[in-house]
């Protein structure tokens, strides 16, 4: 039996009710922020982290924890999604280009996290700031959160991923600071939460789509759908057998523009449209309530590891077989997941010139889902635009 589609959802992490869902123990998917870095070793590099285009350092977008059942390996599994900040980059379609994906699984029994489950409560105490350091002594960028090999070169203590992040940090207030405070004491050069680098952070909520027919609806119910649906479509036919002598005297533009509405590509977006509209019955709920846990009840990821395909926006720019390459362990790669256009919304990134944007974005893994030790190991990303004519 196939898997099922499950639909991501952007919720407010602030406050003592969601931020600390966030840090890497509780293992969390998420989109913004610094990334929740699962394994602690193998961390992608700066070199790698760079956009496909313009060549400068990536943004984190999300993160997905993404286990595989009776795979022991892979009992904690995250993938993460990194961006381009420059609009100008994303105006061309296809693959990679101004984004990164990795993927990282550890097993249960592993040097970073206990075997239970982690609690269900928040920690004692304020929240902790970023970390500067993982536990496994790897030096963290002051400004993205990645792998910071770079430090300054006055007071020695702060990482940078890069030369862009070290002049970004010196603006921001570290000029200030550098080697104002005692050896040990970070207090007076805390890293700031957020920056004009990051993306806004939010939790993604997990719910599974509801089926098109409920499971316990009768096979009566749906024969009678459809044949109300073939009724319907032969008034329709008949309908435009009555109207075609209209047609004749109809002049071309119009009818040019008439036969434009009905394009293969107008009914791709329009089952798009549909798909992304629907709403699980349990946000529904949370939405009935004023519940501030669901800001905004728009699908922004939809789920289905070797199961159904992804949800196109258009019959254009799909890729062939031949366009996903092979894992590097010789795998073939399928379809995890997508990222909707809704999370733009989320994202902030409008202004009035270009603006960071796409129609979906298909992110394909290893088939086998291979180990590589502990590395980080990249995957492929599809970027698919809006036909002409069709937006949300």
């Amino acid at each position: 039996m196939a898997p099922g589609v499950e639909l991501g959802f952007a919720a407010a992490a602030e406050g003592p009710g969601g931020a600390w869902r966030l840090h890497s123990t509780y293992f969390p998917s998420k989109v913004g922020g610094r990334p929740a870095w699962l394994g602690e070793s193998g961390l992608p590099g700066p070199a790698i982290l760079r956009c496909g285009r313009c060549q400068q350092p990536c943004a984190f977008l999300l993160q997905l924890y993404a286990p595989l059942p009776g795979r022991p390996d892979a009992f904690h599994r995250t993938l993460f999604v990194f961006a381009c900040r420059s609009p100008a980059c994303y105006r061309l379609a296809g693959p990679c280009g101004p984004f990164r994906v990795f993927r990282n699984q550890l097993p249960r029994w592993n040097d970073t996290y206990p075997e239970e489950p982690p609690p269900e409560e928040p920690p004692p105490g304020p929240a902790p700031a970023p970390p500067r350091r993982l536990g496994s002594g790897a030096a963290l960028c002051r400004v993205c959160g990645c792998l910071g090999p770079r430090c300054c070169g006055r007071c020695r203590r702060a990482a940078y991923c890069g030369p862009e992040h070290q002049a970004l940090d010196w603006r921001r207030g570290h000029r200030r600071s550098c080697g104002q405070h005692a050896a040990g004491d970070d207090s007076a050069d805390s890293i700031p939460e957020h920056n004009e680098f990051l993306f806004p952070e939010y939790e993604i909520l997990i719910e599974p789509e509801e089926p098109e027919f409920p499971a316990d609806s009768t096979d009566d119910e749906q024969e009678a759908e459809e044949t109300s649906k073939d009724t319907k479509e032969q008034e329709e036919l008949r309908a435009a057998g009555t109207a075609d002598e209209a047609f004749q005297s109809l002049d071309e533009e119009t009818l040019e523009a008439m036969a434009k509405h009905e394009t293969e590509e107008e009914k791709i977006f329009q089952m798009f449209k549909k798909q992304v509209a629907a709403e699980p019955e349990q946000m529904q709920n949370c939405r009935q309530k004023d519940l501030d846990c669901i800001p905004d009840c728009v699908q922004i990821i939809r789920y289905c590891r070797g199961g159904e395909g992804p949800l196109w926006v258009s019959g254009e720019n799909r890729p062939e077989e031949k366009d996903i390459p092979n894992c590097i362990c010789g795998a073939k790669r399928i379809f995890e997941f997508q990222i909707m256009p809704q999370l733009l919304n989320h994202l902030q990134v409008d202004s009035l010139g270009e603006s960071i944007d796409w129609g979906t974005l298909v992110v394909y893994t290893c088939a086998e889902s291979c180990s590589g030790g502990s590395e980080y190991l990249e995957e492929f990303i599809w970027k698919q635009d809006y036909s002409m004519g069709c937006t949300l």
